[in-house]
């Protein structure tokens, strides 16, 4: 498991949400394959983890607008 308690894996997520707005998926996603590749597992793992809650912050304000 990631070693970044959970609200911060949220904050992480807010944050790269604000600063890449529909990319941010993307970024994350791509951060973490960085990680993988230069052997920081839990980097990476932790990472994974901030793609699924932009996805999940992502959604809830597409729900808002609706």
């Amino acid at each position: 498991m990631a070693s970044l308690p959970e609200w911060e894996l949220w904050a992480c997520a807010n944050e790269c949400l604000n600063q890449h707005g529909e990319d941010a998926p993307i970024h994350a996603a791509m951060r973490a394959d960085e990680l993988l590749e230069e052997g920081d597992y839990d980097g990476a793992l932790a990472w994974q983890l901030i793609v699924r809650r932009v996805h999940l912050l992502m959604s809830r304000v597409g729900a808002s607008l609706h």
